[in-house]
């Protein structure tokens, strides 16, 4: 049809209950146009409305995950503040915690500024060898509005989020594990198949859990430690008040043989 947007995300069903989402634009190194940002933020919101997707993994194309803001664009845009705001349709990190199960960020290449914010609206990532994450936001003379600036210090603390910010410093894939950014680091062949092990791995729990141990963990970090407990014991209560006791035992066992399975297989897991 004429004038229609072209298609920029890639939507994909590797496992049932999984959604892969992937940015691909690999030859603007997956930057965020306008038009990706809305085709992300819908894709969010048509899975949060779709109960059977419980986990989604989200990667990019080529050799970056996501360069950030199409500064092109921007530079040439009549009305730079209207770009940048995150309005509703716009704005993929909203949409993104819209969606109640866990995303898993699969971080292939470069995560730079916006790409960086996307990264950190995951739940969890995985990067491969060739990753890279930087904020340039002060380099470019913007300042973050997804989020970054409060969820980079909470995940690898205060001095080291102000170096990132302040500097525009690029930190590699082995640096970002050691400072606790990123939960392992991989082969770039090993990466899809480790991100979607993971999701296979979440998609084996009780059904409903993962998106109410999201809730509570997330809303927990909201607020002090002795609110979070306090949310905890509340909702652990409610929750135990609708757990069927025949169902734990049956899950007793199935818990113990697979950790024997585990601990057979990894020397790292066995006594």
């Amino acid at each position: 049809m004429a004038g229609a947007e072209p298609v920029l995300l890639r939507v994909e069903r590797p496992l049932a209950g999984c959604a892969l989402l992937t940015l691909d634009r690999p030859g603007a190194m997956n930057a965020l146009s306008i038009a990706l940002r809305r085709q992300l933020a819908s894709a969010f919101e048509a899975l949060a409305a779709d109960q059977d997707t419980r986990v989604v993994v989200l990667t990019g194309a080529g050799r970056a995950f996501c360069a950030g803001l199409d500064l092109k664009e921007l530079g040439s845009s009549p009305d730079t503040g209207a770009s940048l705001a995150p309005t509703a349709d716009i704005d993929p990190v909203g949409a993104m915690a819209r969606f109640e199960g866990p995303v898993i960020g699969a971080i292939n290449g470069p995560a730079i500024t916006g790409g960086f914010e996307l990264a950190l609206a995951c739940d969890l990532l995985v990067a491969s060898t060739a990753a890279t994450f930087a904020d340039t936001h002060a380099r470019v003379g913007v300042m973050p509005g997804w989020g970054l600036s409060q969820r980079l210090p909470r995940l690898i603390g205060a001095g080291r989020a102000k170096e990132m910010s302040f500097t525009g410093n690029f930190i590699d894939a082995p640096t970002a594990a050691a400072w606790g950014l990123v939960n392992r680091v991989v082969p770039p062949e090993d990466l899809l198949p480790e991100a979607l092990r993971l999701a296979a791995d979440m998609l084996s729990t009780v059904p409903g859990t993962l998106q109410a141990f999201k809730r509570l963990i997330d809303d927990g970090l909201g607020g002090t430690l002795a609110e979070g407990l306090a949310l905890e014991r509340q909702r652990s209560r409610a929750w135990a008040s609708t757990i069927d006791r025949t169902d734990i035992e049956r899950r007793r066992q199935q818990i113990a043989d697979r950790g024997r399975a585990q601990a057979g297989a990894s020397p790292g897991l066995r006594e």
